[in-house]
């Protein structure tokens, strides 16, 4: 087992709740108690940190909700309680998400004074008609803003884009991937829009780009970004080298992390075990039972060893050097392995089993074939 070890804080509240987002976010109606909320997720930090004893921290993500809707006095205090239970005299990435409409100059400078060392930025779009249909609260002006503000303030930043939107033609798509590569600093998030069940798009029957346009948008993407110097690292994100969000990379590789704040989860080993940890889903209850108990843990699982094998392997064929093989040969099906690679969807390479660029467009479909013993 590997003492590395990395820590997600969830902070689930937003200004607004956009249509395509289905993560665990929620609109406050009351003014939030940020001292509270400040003591309890420091209390369940501590909860974790005793049960981690010797563990290195190589990475804290700050993601939502809004972190940087945050106070930074909170932000610093949970960085200094990481630091303090975690002592680690190398680099540790330090993540927090933000919007373009909650950020300003003097904000931003606090958050990186509170210990943040890379910043990511929900930009969506540099299209004002975009961003209305995405019901984002920011404009494309202070999106620019934004990212001067964060090139300032950081030697990390990232983006977020979203593309296959109803309507955008590649024209349109090429056009606005050139000003975000113009922008980035060394790292960008492009994820094409998909609809889930439980958002408003879904319920609005908002329909997402069909196979082929897809297809078409993803390859424009691949290149483009490939000729300004960016590794497609991750299926949805690209980086120069040495730029990756170590943060994510370690986990999508099977790395144990923590899960601290509502709904947050975590995978922490021992003894070539696994236990899968899930905290309280709602904010409220997961306030309340922190506050009567230290901690808010709905559900505590030890994973079988091909749970948490298909596990690493869903999310290791999401990176661009895919997974290791011989560690992984037992519970693939090795005539679905062989057939895909014969059909250009995988590549074997030096023991390293990935997926090509053909195999990304259809990448639910080649695990669910891999898996199939």
């Amino acid at each position: 087992m590997s003492s590395a070890l990395s820590l997600y804080i969830h902070w689930p509240f937003c200004m607004s709740k956009c249509p395509y987002c289905d993560f665990n976010s929620h609109v406050s109606e009351k003014p939030i108690d940020e001292v509270r909320w400040r003591r309890a997720l420091l209390a369940e930090l501590d909860h974790f940190a005793n049960k981690s004893v010797g563990r290195q921290l190589v990475s804290i993500f700050f993601g939502g909700g809004t972190p940087s809707t945050m106070a930074p006095e909170t932000t610093a205090a949970l960085i200094e309680a990481a630091r303090h239970y975690w002592p680690n005299p190398k680099y540790t990435e330090i993540s927090l998400e933000a919007n373009p409409s909650s950020v300003d100059a003097s904000k931003l400078k606090d958050f990186a004074a509170a210990g943040v060392n890379r910043l990511s930025l929900g930009v969506q779009s540099f299209s004002n008609k975009s961003l209305k249909f995405l019901g984002r609260e920011h404009s494309a002006k202070q999106a620019t803003a934004a990212i001067e503000l964060a090139n300032e303030n950081f030697e990390r930043y990232s983006f977020d884009l979203i593309y296959g939107l109803p309507e955008q033609s590649n024209k349109m798509w090429k056009n606005e991937l050139n000003k975000a590569i113009s922008m980035a600093a060394n790292h960008l998030s492009l994820y094409q829009l998909s609809i889930e069940a439980g958002t408003q798009f879904f319920a609005d029957k908002v329909r997402e780009a069909d196979s082929e346009t897809g297809a078409n948008l993803y390859t424009l993407t691949h290149e483009l970004t490939a000729q300004a110097g960016l590794n497609h690292y991750e299926i949805s994100n690209y980086a120069r080298l040495g730029e990756e969000c170590q943060h994510n990379v370690s986990i999508w590789r099977g790395g144990d992390y923590i899960g601290v704040g509502p709904g947050a989860h975590g995978r922490m080993s021992k003894d070539s075990e696994t236990d899968a940890l899930y905290q309280i889903y709602n904010p409220a209850r997961w306030l309340k039972k922190v506050e009567n108990e230290g901690h808010a843990t709905a559900k505590r699982t030890r994973l079988k060893s091909n749970e948490r094998a298909e596990e690493i392997i869903m999310t290791g064929l999401r990176l661009g050097e895919g997974i290791e093989v011989r560690r992984f040969d037992s519970f693939l099906n090795n005539e679905a392995l062989v057939r895909m690679e014969k059909g250009g969807f995988l590549i074997m390479e030096k023991g390293m089993l990935r997926t090509t660029d053909t195999g990304q467009l259809c990448l639910n479909s080649v695990i669910s074939e891999l898996l199939s013993i």
